[in-house]
């Protein structure tokens, strides 16, 4: 996995001058829309506040003071005091304070007019989320493109190195969309994790997989299953076993507790088991790996197959 120069800052731009070293670039990422609802707020400030009650008060008050929020129509900023109108569309900045750096780059597997096929390293989010708003896979690509409609058409954990599709064009999106809702791609996935000799292979899992204690975390249930994983062994040491995972079903953290259940959590999993959640150990990711996509491209018939270059 590649590691950066030093000096390799992914055109992140000037950064509010209010504090240097604290926020988000002001043009790290494209801004995020929002149409206002209804509602009986005089000010578009209570609005705003109303909408994002985790967002303080003297926050959004500040973001308006710096042409942060603006009239969709024209990018022209909007005063906090301005007038609440439903239907206005604004246009907002998402801002992290002091946001990590992911000392890894993605890499361009295939390009054409309608997708992007991308090799996202360990520990990079698919997409903005709680801390990370610029250090995302899919802020990196809009800035390197310049692109601001591209759109993940999946999401890996950032754990999860491999590959993920993107589309470029609104027109086409829904059809590849499709793709993965009606079950008409094939991933394959490489984990590294403890033998079980115990087992026969080829293993199919299934089970039933719902929300688990703490609130990030899954667990198997009682129940009609609702997910199924294919299960094999493809190599052999003495204490480490390289399994390939093909998931049918795509339930959040699937492989990892399809195989923690099976007795051989995924190497270097800190969820399953949960372990201290202490700062991100770059030296040791997850050995999970995206590995290979396969579809029949809805638009034009042709196969197509991409193939991840990273390695576990």
């Amino acid at each position: 996995m590649p590691i950066l120069p030093p000096d390799a800052r992914f055109d992140r731009g000037p950064f509010d001058a209010a504090d240097p070293s604290a926020r988000t670039p002001i043009d790290a990422v494209p801004p995020s829309r929002l149409q206002l609802p209804p509602g009986p707020w005089t000010s578009l400030l209570d609005g705003v506040c109303a909408r994002f009650p985790a967002i303080g008060r003297e926050r959004w008050r500040e973001r308006f003071e710096r042409g942060r929020v603006l009239d969709a129509r024209d990018a022209q900023p909007l005063r906090a005091d301005a007038p609440y109108r439903a239907g206005l569309e604004i246009l907002y900045f998402r801002e992290v304070e002091r946001e990590p750096q992911i000392p890894f780059a993605e890499r361009i597997v295939h390009a054409d007019e309608r997708l992007l096929v991308v090799d996202k390293p360990h520990f990079l989010p698919v997409a903005p989320a709680g801390r990370f708003v610029a250090e995302t896979l899919l802020g990196r690509l809009q800035r390197r493109f310049g692109e601001p409609a591209l759109a993940p058409l999946h999401r890996l954990d950032a754990a999860t190195a491999g590959l993920v599709l993107f589309s470029r064009e609104r027109a086409s999106r829904g059809a590849y969309q499709a793709l993965f809702r009606e079950r008409r791609i094939g991933k394959r996935y490489l984990a590294l994790a403890p033998p079980l000799p115990a087992l026969a292979f080829p293993q199919v899992r299934r089970s039933r997989i719902e929300a688990g204690e703490p609130f990030f975390l899954m667990r198997e249930v009682a129940g009609e299953a609702n997910s199924e994983t294919n299960i094999e062994v493809v190599a052999r040491q003495e204490e480490v076993w390289t399994y390939a995972l093909q998931p049918i079903t795509g339930r959040k953290h699937q492989l990892r507790v399809h195989m923690a259940a099976l007795g051989a959590p995924i190497l270097g999993d800190r969820f399953y088991p949960l372990q201290p959640q202490a700062e991100e150990d770059f030296a040791q990711p997850l050995k999970l790996l995206a590995q290979s996509l396969r579809f029949v491209d809805p638009l034009d018939g042709r196969e197509r197959w991409f193939e991840s270059g990273l390695a576990l």
